[in-house]
């Protein structure tokens, strides 16, 4: 049923593209995506993202200057007080100055990283009442999306080419040209859901997130959110996007045998891309993928029934 939906919705896709208008047009640049060898955070696109970067990075060095003054120290040791160098080596108990000072350097350290990352934590732990809120569901192996105050959804979200739309989870010829055909790449094999997340840039948004079956984690780095969705409980995470784009996550709690086939879509659009979104998702129909962004930039639609 749900692949007969989701070729269906290719279908009426082509048709919703050309009669969204132009406040539809919207070519959504891919932004939050794994490299093949990188190292490094996805372009922070929240405050945040940008505040959980910053402190890695202040981290980093913290840890950088400890490392190397501990090296220093022992390699100080070894020098100088191996039993060539100290032949009659000295007999002491304690050193007070020496004990106090590694017991004030630590605390101090600890309360300079504390200074930063509390408002931090405290920020990301301080829930808005939301412009939009959304109910996030994690069940195996897809996701759910509900905007209660718009009366939208829930609608689910599947990996396209993933095993529960019948596919083999393999890069095949079909995959490739449902990929296209949702706007995408190969590139994006993996990441990419038949449907998204839709949401407007700067807009503040709420999530509920929950679970229907065992724990999954909803998890998007580039907004630096990472809330584990529980049967039966109801958590809350939040961010505002600051740039628009395409952006993607992937569940973070081992849930299963198809747990590498559960991946996160976010579209952030601009707000008269997301007006006319709500439009026609209160109609029945959500978001497929970029549609036809790649060759019109425009968005397309497709039925979720």
């Amino acid at each position: 049923m749900r692949a007969m939906t989701y070729l269906r919705g290719l279908a009426l896709g082509g048709a919703a593209a050309l009669t969204s208008g132009q406040a539809m047009a919207q070519a959504l640049e891919i932004v939050g995506q794994p490299v093949a060898g990188g190292t490094g955070f996805q372009p922070a696109a929240t405050e945040l993202a940008v505040d959980q970067q910053w402190l890695d990075q202040m981290m980093l060095y913290i840890i950088a200057a400890v490392t190397i003054f501990v090296l220093a120290l022992l390699v100080i040791v070894i020098l100088r007080f191996n039993s060539r160098s100290n032949p009659e080596p000295r007999k002491f108990t304690h050193n007070t100055p020496l004990e106090i000072a590694w017991t004030v350097l630590p605390i101090l350290i600890l309360i300079f990283i504390g200074a930063f990352s509390v408002p931090a934590l405290k920020k990301q732990q301080t829930f808005p009442e939301g412009d939009v809120v959304i109910k996030v569901t994690g069940s195996q192996w897809f996701w759910s999306y509900e905007y209660p105050n718009e009366g939208i959804g829930p609608y689910d979200s599947y990996m396209i080419g993933g095993l529960n739309l019948g596919g083999s989870a393999r890069l095949t010829d079909t995959v490739v040209a449902e990929l296209e055909a949702a706007g995408y790449t190969r590139e994006q094999f993996l990441l990419a859901t038949d449907t998204a997340m839709v949401v407007p840039v700067g807009a503040k948004v709420l999530l509920q997130i929950t679970a229907s079956d065992v724990i999954h984690s909803w998890t998007i780095p580039a907004f630096a959110v990472k809330q584990d969705a529980v049967p039966g409980r109801i958590a809350h995470a939040w961010f505002a996007a600051d740039r628009e784009g395409i952006f993607f996550g992937q569940c973070s709690e081992l849930c299963g045998k198809d747990h590498a086939y559960m991946p996160i879509t976010v579209k952030v659009v601009s707000p008269q891309a997301y007006a006319a979104w709500l439009d026609q998702a209160r109609a029945g129909d959500v978001v497929l993928a970029q549609g036809e962004a790649a060759a019109t930039g425009a968005i397309r639609f497709a039925a979720n029934d």
